[in-house]
C-alpha cells in the first residue's frame, strides 16, 4: 500500500496544478478570442454563401468540385499560410425519383426518400404485400417464410435526445436492414425515417453494403405516414404497397479534402486539427449537416490567424469529403498520417448542427487530462461543463482512432438537430448566429490553448498503452 501511495504522489509533483498549465499571456489571447468570436457571427456568412452558392453538395456529384474550388478559394482568401488538397476516392450513388404509395386496402401516396446506394427496381416499380417489424432485431429474428417476397417495413421510432443518443439504437435499421431483409428473400425495405420530426418529411442516409449481398431497394418514409401505415396494419387486412427507385451507382470519384494551416511558431510539425466535412446529402442545403461546422472551425481558424502571434503548434482546419457516404475524407487523411499520429496532438470535428456546445469530453493521456480541465475552465463562461474521457472527434476521426489519436468532443445541445438530419428542411434559416457564435468561440479557446499546451496529449503509442492497460485492470 505504501508504494502505491508514493507512486501517486510522484505522479501529482511531475503533473502541473490546473491553475499553472497555461501562462498568463497564452489565458489572455485565450479569452480574447473567446470575447472576439462572441461578439461575432460565428462564421454565419460562411454558411450563408455555402448554402446558397453551392446549396446541396452530394460526394460525387456536379456540386462536388464546386465545393472544393469554393472551399480552397474561402481558405486561401482568408490569408492562410498553406491551402492544399488532399485526394479521397470513393464509391458514388445518383438518385433520380422514388415514390412509395400504399395501393390496399385504401390508396394513399407516401412522402418517401431512397436510402444512400439503394439499387433501382424494375420500370414502373414493385407491388407487395407489407410486413411490418417492430426494430432491426426483430426482423434478424423472424423466420425466412415471414420475409420471403414481402415488403419489409421496420416501424422502430428515433428518440430525441439533447446527445442525440436515440440515433444510433434506432439507425441500424436503416444501416443494414436491406442486407437482412435480403438475406431472407425480401422484395424491398421500407423504414420510418430515422429523425424525430412530426413533420411530413422523409429522412435519407446511406446504408452499409458488400458485393456479396444481395441489394433490395430501400426507402424511408415520413414520421406521419409511417403512424398512419401502422394504425391500417393494426386493423388486421392485409396491406399492399408500391415502391419505385430510379437510382444508379457511378464509377469510382477522386474528390478532395481542403486543408488550411496555421504554421506553428515553435513545433510546426505538431498539429492540432479541426474538422467539418464539406459534402452534404443530395437534398435541402446542408447547411446543419454540415455547413454550420464549416462555418465554426473555418472562424475559429480565422480569429487566431489573426492574431500578431503564431500559436506554438499548427492549427489545420479540415474540409473532409465523403463523409455522408462512408468517412472516405476521414479514411484518407488517415492513411495520409498512418506514420504521423505521434504529431497530431488532438483531433476536434464540428459536426452535429449548430446547438449550443453544453461539454467538453477528451480521450487523452492521463498526463494531459489536467489541461483539458483547464482548458474547461476558460469554457466555463460559454456555459460549457467537464464531461467524461470518451471522445471520438467526430465522425471523419474515427478511422484515427486506431492509430491512438487524441481526440476531443465539443458537445452540442441536438434535441432537435434530427428534425432537420438528412432532409428537404435542412437549410439555413434553421442556423441561429448567436449559438453558431458560442460554437466558434469554443473552438477558437479550444485550439489555441491546445497548441500552448505544454504538455503533449498522448497521441500515438502512448495512448494505445494507456488504453490498453485501462482495459487490462
Amino acid at each position: 500500500m505504501r508504494f502505491w501511495i508514493l507512486l501517486c504522489l510522484s505522479a501529482l509533483l511531475t503533473v502541473p496544478a490546473v491553475a499553472d498549465i497555461f501562462s498568463a499571456d497564452d489565458l489572455a489571447v485565450a479569452r480574447e478570442l473567446r470575447e472576439q468570436a462572441l461578439a461575432g457571427d460565428g462564421g454565419y456568412e460562411i454558411v450563408a454563401d455555402l448554402t446558397t452558392r453551392i446549396g446541396p453538395r452530394l460526394a460525387g456529384s456536379e456540386a462536388d468540385p464546386r465545393a472544393v474550388a469554393w472551399a480552397e478559394r474561402l481558405l486561401t482568401e482568408m490569408g492562410f499560410d498553406r491551402v492544399w488538397l488532399e485526394p479521397a476516392t470513393f464509391p458514388t450513388w445518383h438518385r433520380n425519383l422514388e415514390r412509395a404509395q400504399i395501393t390496399e386496402p385504401v390508396a394513399f401516396d407516401m412522402v418517401t426518400l431512397a436510402l444512400g446506394f439503394s439499387p433501382a427496381t424494375p420500370a414502373g416499380g414493385l407491388e407487395g404485400e407489407v410486413v411490418m417489424f417492430d426494430d432491426l432485431a426483430a426482423l434478424e429474428a423472424a423466420e425466412p417464410a415471414e420475409v420471403k417476397g414481402r415488403i419489409v417495413f421496420i416501424r422502430n421510432r428515433m428518440r430525441a435526445a439533447r446527445d442525440g443518443s436515440g440515433y444510433g439504437p434506432a439507425v441500424q435499421a436503416r444501416s443494414i436492414g436491406a442486407r437482412v431483409a435480403a438475406s431472407k428473400g425480401g422484395l424491398a425495405l421500407m423504414i420510418r425515417s430515422i429523425g424525430t420530426s412530426s413533420n411530413r418529411f422523409a429522412h435519407t442516409g446511406t446504408q452499409r453494403f458488400d458485393a456479396d449481398t444481395r441489394a433490395l431497394p430501400a426507402v424511408a418514409i415520413s414520421n406521419p405516414d409511417a403512424d398512419r401505415l401502422e394504425r391500417l396494419i393494426a386493423m388486421g387486412e392485409p396491406v399492399r404497397a408500391e415502391i419505385e427507385v430510379d437510382a444508379e451507382f457511378i464509377e469510382a470519384y477522386t474528390s478532395h479534402n481542403v486543408i488550411a494551416e496555421i504554421t506553428g511558431s515553435k513545433y510546426p510539425e505538431q498539429i492540432v486539427a479541426l474538422g467539418a466535412h464539406l459534402d452534404s446529402w443530395d437534398v435541402g442545403t446542408g447547411a446543419l449537416d454540415d455547413g454550420a461546422g464549416i462555418a465554426i472551425v473555418t472562424e475559429a481558424g480565422r480569429l487566431i490567424l489573426d492574431l500578431e502571434q503564431r500559436p506554438d503548434r499548427s492549427i489545420q482546419i479540415i474540409y473532409f469529403a465523403a463523409e455522408e457516404i462512408g468517412l472516405w475524407g476521414g479514411r484518407a487523411w488517415a492513411e495520409a498520417n498512418a506514420d504521423n499520429f505521434h504529431n497530431i496532438q488532438v483531433g476536434a470535428e464540428s459536426d452535429f448542427g449548430a446547438g449550443p456546445i453544453y461539454e467538453i469530453a477528451a480521450r487523452v493521456s492521463d498526463q494531459a487530462w489536467p489541461v483539458i480541465k483547464a482548458i474547461q475552465a476558460e469554457l466555463a463562461p460559454l456555459g460549457i461543463e467537464l464531461g467524461d474521457r470518451r471522445a471520438s472527434g467526430g465522425p471523419d476521426f474515427i478511422p484515427a482512432a486506431p492509430y491512438g489519436m487524441a481526440a476531443i468532443d465539443l458537445r452540442q445541445d441536438g434535441l432537435h438537430y434530427f428534425d432537420y438530419h438528412h432532409t428537404e428542411n435542412d437549410t439555413l434559416d434553421k442556423i441561429n448566429p448567436e449559438e453558431l457564435a458560442q460554437n466558434a468561440a469554443a473552438y477558437a479557446v479550444l485550439a489555441w490553448l491546445s497548441a500552448q499546451s505544454p504538455i503533449d496529449f498522448g497521441s500515438g503509442e502512448t495512448l494505445l498503452d494507456e488504453e490498453a492497460a485501462r482495459a487490462a485492470e
